[in-house]
């Protein structure tokens, strides 16, 4: 049959052309429009495939594998809403400037806008949150077309890995008859490979750059999120060079495997000293360079914004501008490996002794916090002081990252932290999750809210398709626990109703369905006994209740310690 060898191979080609671009996952939706490229993926000794039911778990899912390989990840779904499941997650990736490989079969094009069933227009669906969208050609026997696929293809992948990387939609129309012959080989490709080079500075915008160094009196490094693969030792003998205070963000990693001889540099507490007017007023930088994202301290974020440092050099490989504040006087497009080498060595300054003097005391003061009955920060520290080596933490948004940048010390341990900081959103987590510990495989925790869980109870499904290792803390305050920090908890008006949003639920059933080992906590001692116990389950579910009145009261607590020990008052 014609039309079966011509399909086959047409997508053989496609799928043998990701595979080239560097494509190594799949995470597929059952449906019966995108049948041959199921086929087609499933039958490739090269490709993992994963499958996910829900296509809105299933894209966090992938988000998950990409972030935490750094590598393409394709997604494919069938034809109609299915794809529209998709955008919660792309538009995580664009922002998180994550390369995801968006696939959507479509009705052909005699189907489109006739009343066909699930049949939506899928053209462009996905707006400015991907980088580049096309709507690729029906299958033919054709040469022109081939190479046109082979190429086009991979410029798909290009696009999505040339920095800032993202997501790309390739929508593709697939004519009836379905089926795929699986014993005919993919032909050989004309295209070879796509290669990409890193963005340099000049020797004169490196001359330029030193002598901004060489000018400053009060130096920072703010380390924002930064990607896995990140050179983490060439890193810190940029900061040695310096001498200047490395304001940590929790989502650089750079808290963890920290060289002894750089502790005094890293500086992991700047979110609870910041809150001390006093220990501002003296704390002023007048030259900032930061690698990465904006970093997850509003504490932080005031300050910048107040101090507004006369020089704020942001290092990125991307020309856009990830400047909120307003305050980066230097955009620089350029590799970090092109900046390391520029500083000449300098010596300690009183400056960065006095930021590292008012870390060690917020570190202090945060190993000893014991916190209150019913405190969600106690049980944040519990647990990043018992994760073990060689493991991998993903937080919830809300909360649950904000505890990791309080609680999170730094630590010799190889730790290494994720979250979803594109959009900040808490949807989606779970899926990330147990893509993250796909693509890691190492002993895995997840740190999420009771209402973040609820938004993805449905990935917990890629369980039943997968063997996984994840470890998932619930932290049950029974609602919306940041906005008990926020004004509108000032206002008694319909604070419950529209930001509390108690439910009442908990999870112990969730457990049962998916086979689970389940624990319900109530206290730090039970926590650290569950913690201690074997994991003899693939999906494990510590369930921990907790008070966010309780919460409220023992943070602020915390920080009244830190700005009064700072302020001399103790």
């Amino acid at each position: 049959m014609d039309e079966q060898r011509i399909l086959t191979d047409h997508v053989l080609r496609m799928t043998d052309t990701l595979l080239r671009a560097g494509v190594k996952e799949a995470v597929i939706s059952p449906g019966s429009r995108s049948t041959p490229l199921a086929y087609a993926f499933a039958s490739s000794e090269k490709l993992q495939t994963y499958m996910q039911v829900d296509e809105r778990s299933a894209a966090y899912f992938a988000l998950g594998l990409a972030k935490a390989s750094g590598r393409p990840v394709v997604l494919l779904c069938t034809s109609g809403t299915a794809a529209s499941n998709y955008h919660p997650a792309i538009t995580e990736a664009f922002y998180a400037r994550i390369p995801l490989i968006v696939l959507t079969a479509d009705r052909p094009h005699e189907l489109r806008g006739v009343g066909a069933p699930q049949a939506i227009d899928q053209l462009n669906m996905y707006g400015k949150h991907v980088k580049f969208s096309v709507d690729l050609p029906l299958a033919e026997d054709n040469e022109e077309l081939d190479r046109f696929l082979e190429r086009h293809v991979n410029r798909a992948v290009s696009v999505a890995m040339t920095k800032p990387m993202g997501p790309i939609h390739l929508n593709i129309p697939l004519r009836e008859p379905l089926l795929i012959d699986f014993d005919r080989k993919a032909r050989a490709s004309s295209f070879v490979k796509s290669i990409h080079g890193e963005i340099e500075l000049s020797t004169i915008e490196k001359q330029a750059l030193a002598t901004l160094f060489s000018n400053a009196k009060s130096g920072m490094i703010i380390a924002g999120e930064l990607p896995v693969g990140f050179d983490k030792d060439a890193f810190w003998e940029f900061a040695r060079r310096l001498q200047w205070p490395v304001l940590c963000d929790p989502l650089s990693n750079l808290r963890a495997q920290v060289p002894e001889d750089c502790k005094a540099l890293c500086i992991a507490h700047y979110d609870a000293i910041l809150k001390s007017e006093t220990f501002k007023a003296t704390a002023m930088p007048d030259t900032v360079i930061r690698f990465g994202a904006q970093p997850v301290s509003k504490p932080l974020t005031l300050f910048l914004k107040k101090c507004r440092p006369e020089v704020f050099i942001a290092l990125d490989e991307s020309p856009e501008f990830r400047d909120s504040l307003g305050v980066v006087t230097h955009h620089l497009q350029s590799s970090p490996a092109s900046v390391y080498e520029v500083p000449e060595q300098r010596k300690p300054t009183s400056y960065t002794d006095m930021w590292s003097s008012a870390d060690q005391f917020a570190e202090t003061e945060t190993l000893r916090y014991e916190g209150l009955a019913g405190d969600e920060g106690v049980i944040a520290k519990t647990l990043f002081n018992m994760l073990p080596e060689g493991s991998d933490l993903i937080s919830g948004s809300s909360m649950p990252i904000r505890d990791v940048d309080t609680f999170f010390c730094k630590t010799g341990k190889d730790i290494t932290i994720f979250s979803n900081r594109g959009t900040n959103g808490i949807d989606g987590v779970v899926s990330t999750a147990f893509g993250i510990e796909a693509a890691r495989k190492r002993p895995t925790y997840l740190l999420i809210g009771d209402l973040s869980f609820l938004h993805d109870v449905n990935g917990l499904i890629v369980s039943r398709f997968h063997k996984t290792n994840l470890t998932i803390v619930i932290v049950n305050n029974d609602g919306g626990g940041i906005f008990s920090y926020l004004p509108q908890s000032t206002v008694e008006n319909h604070f419950e109703e529209l930001f509390g949003t108690p439910t009442g639920l908990t999870f112990e059933h969730i457990g049962a369905m998916y086979d689970a080992q389940y624990a319900a906590i109530s206290t730090v001692e039970e926590f650290q006994a569950e913690l201690q116990k074997e994991k003899t389950k693939d999906v494990r579910i510590i369930e921990v209740f907790t008070s966010r009145p309780v919460n409220v009261k023992a943070h602020r607590a915390y920080w009244a310690d830190v700005i009064k020990g700072l302020d001399g008052n103790e």
